[in-house]
């Protein structure tokens, strides 16, 4: 039986890229101090700052909000939970309740935006007309959706930052979906240490130094009630083949993930030198943008048009 490499209890968990071994305890502390480290090193959170939970209800981020309220009193900050329903039938309602049961669990004040009240439609009546329509993937639509409805919220919150759940394979993937799609000068936006003055609200990603596995392994370990239903659209994009070459190559070369990680932070940083160019606002919704029509006005009008058209 092999012991714990902290304390000599029994393993619960073995990083196979680092050969540590953990016991339950260790491993849960483990994971609430590389979050630590990640915040402090990227510097993403600021003493006295109110901080935004974007929470989905999956376990992803209802394990960020459970290492944040465990960290909050350290880090002197105040959080606030943040859901966006996109009305999916049968998906996002489920991951809702579990979103306020946390939120009630931890007397969290609970912000809730929806598609429908902020744009005039649901996702699934605006993904209806493309069935068919396979040049955008569902996800790149709702992304664009999503981003948006969590800065609506955010505002309403009025926090300074808006913590995702994103992790290390989140990271990665949209790394190389980038080069996958030719958008390179999208590359510096990923720097973990990015602003973009043009943004009152930061993003920062507290997970994305943590394996996904790993970040599973907590939710199950901590009783989390998390989201059991994926969403229907959720294998219509490239990220799902990224996703799936990934976990082969570390399944067969422990620590290839982390490799990437560092060798895309280093490419990352040298694009982010280069500010994010906006050169205007948006003439419908005045939000910044580097056209003369925001993505999330352009992808609207698109919509719109099919959606009135059906029905």
């Amino acid at each position: 039986m092999s012991h714990c490499s902290k304390c000599s209890g029994k393993t619960f968990y073995t990083r196979r890229y680092s050969g540590e071994s953990l016991c339950s305890t260790c491993f849960k502390k483990s994971i609430i101090e590389k979050t630590r480290r990640t915040i402090s090193k990227y510097r993403m959170i600021r003493r006295g700052e109110r901080v935004g939970v974007a929470l989905s209800g999956g376990k992803d981020s209802l394990s960020l909000l459970s290492v944040l309220h465990h960290l909050s009193e350290r880090l002197g900050i105040q959080l606030v939970a943040i859901s966006v329903d996109e009305g999916v039938k049968g998906y996002r309602d489920e991951a809702l309740e579990h979103a306020r049961l946390a939120t009630s669990q931890y007397d969290m004040k609970h912000i809730i935006v929806s598609y429908k009240d902020l744009f005039g439609f649901s996702l699934d009546e605006a993904l209806d007309w493309k069935n068919e329509e396979r040049d955008v993937s569902s996800c790149s639509f709702c992304g664009v959706f999503r981003r948006r409805a969590i800065d609506e919220a955010a505002e309403k919150a009025n926090v300074s930052a808006v913590a995702s759940a994103h992790n290390l394979d989140d990271y990665i993937q949209t790394f190389m979906l980038n080069l996958l799609h030719g958008d390179v000068a999208r590359l510096g936006w990923l720097d973990p240490a990015y602003a973009d003055g043009s943004f009152a609200i930061r993003r920062i990603k507290p997970f994305m130094e943590i394996y996904e596995e790993e970040v599973a392994l907590f939710a199950y370990q901590s009783g989390v009630s998390f989201q059991s239903v994926s969403c229907p659209y959720m294998h219509e994009g490239l990220r799902t083949e990224v996703r799936d070459f990934l976990n082969m190559m570390e399944t067969t070369h422990p620590g290839m993930k982390n490799v990437l990680l560092r060798s895309s932070l280093e490419v990352i940083s040298r694009y982010a030198k280069f500010d994010r160019k906006t050169c205007c606002r948006c003439s419908v919704c005045g939000r910044p943008t580097s056209s003369s029509l925001c993505s999330v006005c352009r992808m609207k009008t698109t919509i719109k048009q099919h959606v009135n058209y059906a029905g």
